[in-house]
C-alpha cells in the first residue's frame, strides 16, 4: 500500500494525502481542473508547515505530564520512547517526504491504474460523487483498494458505480488528522473481509487509530455526536436567538472546550455544512429551520466566506 492516490483537494483531502506522505508513500493528488491546482497548492504548502512546526513543538514536550496529551499524535508513534534527536530524525525524514512524495496531476488515465489505494475526498455531493467513480471505475486495478472519505454518507449509496464493490468501503478523518488521529472504517455488506483489513492495516501505517465500525451508520461515530451539535448551533443563529461569536463564547466557557461550534465550522469549511444541510428535505420548506440555515450559509459562500481556508467565514483570520 505504498501509491496512494487521493481524489479531490479539500481539507482534509490535502491532509489526508499529507499524512500518508510524511510516512513516506507515493501521494499524488488528482484534481479536475487548473483553478483546483489553485485551490489546492496553498493547502498543500500551509497544511505541510502546520505539520512540523508541530513536530518541531513536540520537542518541547519531553518531559512535560502534559506531553503525552499534547504532541501530534499522528506523526510519532511512539511517545514513550520518544527524544530530541529522535523528532529532529522525524523532522528530516518529514521535510524530505512532504517535498518529494507529493504530486498533483489533471490526467486520471496516468494516475488510477497501478494506484495501491484510491482515497475518493470530494465534497458531499452525491450526484458529483456518482460521476468521478464511473469515470473512474474502467481505470482502477485488480488489486486497488477504493476508499471514501465522506463524513455522512454510505458506502452502500455507491458501491454499484464503482466497479469494484468488493474493494470499496469508507474511510473517514478527524480534521487536523496529524494530531486527531481517528480513522474510522466502515463497510458495506458487500465489503470483503480482505480489503477492510488492509484499510485497516494502512490506518495503523500511518499514524492513525483505526476505528472499526460493525455496521453502516449515518455520519460514523464522530459525526454521529458532532453534527447534531453543530446543527443545534446553526438553528439558534438561523432563529436568531443569538449571534455566532456568542453561541461559542457559551460553549467554550461553559464547557472549557477549546472551539464553539462557529469555529469548528469555519475550519470544517462552510461549503460542506452547507451541501450536508442540503440533505435535509426541510431544507425546502420554506420557513423551516433548515430553509433559513441554507439561506445563511449561501450568502456568506456566496460573499467567498467559507471558513479557515478562504481567510474569512464565522471569524476573520486576515487579521
Amino acid at each position: 500500500m505504498k501509491k496512494v492516490v487521493v481524489v479531490g483537494g479539500g481539507v482534509l483531502g490535502t491532509q489526508i494525502g499529507l499524512i500518508a506522505a510524511y510516512w513516506g508513500n507515493d501521494v499524488t493528488f488528482w484534481l479536475r481542473s487548473e483553478g483546483s491546482i489553485g485551490r489546492t497548492e496553498p493547502k498543500i504548502k500551509r497544511y505541510s508547515a502546520l505539520m512540523l512546526e508541530d513536530l518541531k513543538k513536540a520537542k518541547a514536550l519531553i518531559g512535560n505530564p502534559m506531553g503525552a496529551y499534547l504532541y501530534p499524535h499522528g506523526m510519532i508513534k511512539d511517545w514513550a520512547s520518544i527524544t530530541p534527536e529522535k523528532i529532529d530524525e522525524l523532522i528530516a525524514q518529514g521535510e524530505a517526504n512532504l517535498t518529494n512524495n507529493v504530486h498533483i496531476s489533471l490526467d486520471m488515465a496516468a494516475v488510477i491504474p497501478g494506484a495501491d489505494i484510491i482515497v475518493e475526498s470530494m465534497s458531499e455531493n452525491v450526484e458529483a460523487k456518482k460521476a468521478v467513480y464511473e469515470k473512474m471505475r474502467d481505470l482502477i486495478d485488480e488489486h486497488t483498494i477504493l476508499v471514501t472519505n465522506s463524513s455522512t454518507l454510505l458506502p452502500s449509496m455507491f458501491e454499484k458505480y464503482t466497479g469494484c464493490p468488493e474493494r470499496y468501503l469508507a474511510m473517514h478523518f478527524a480534521n487536523t488528522i496529524w494530531k486527531n488521529n481517528t480513522a474510522e472504517i466502515m463497510g458495506h455488506p458487500g465489503t470483503s473481509e480482505e480489503a477492510y483489513n488492509k484499510i485497516v492495516e494502512f490506518a495503523g501505517e500511518i499514524g492513525m487509530v483505526p476505528l472499526c465500525l460493525h455496521k453502516e451508520q449515518p455520519g460514523y461515530i464522530l459525526n454521529s455526536m458532532l453534527v447534531p451539535f453543530l446543527n443545534a448551533a446553526q438553528a439558534l443563529w438561523a432563529n436568531e436567538v443569538a449571534d455566532p461569536e456568542t453561541i461559542d463564547k457559551t460553549w467554550e466557557i461553559g464547557t472549557s472546550a477549546p472551539a464553539g461550534p462557529f469555529k469548528i465550522l469555519d475550519i470544517v469549511g462552510l461549503e460542506t455544512a452547507y451541501n450536508i444541510n442540503l440533505m435535509n428535505p426541510k431544507t425546502k420548506e420554506e420557513g423551516s429551520v433548515n430553509y433559513k440555515i441554507d439561506k445563511l450559509l449561501k450568502e456568506k459562500i456566496d460573499k467567498g466566506e467559507t471558513g479557515v481556508n478562504a481567510g474569512k467565514g464565522f471569524y476573520d483570520y486576515k487579521k
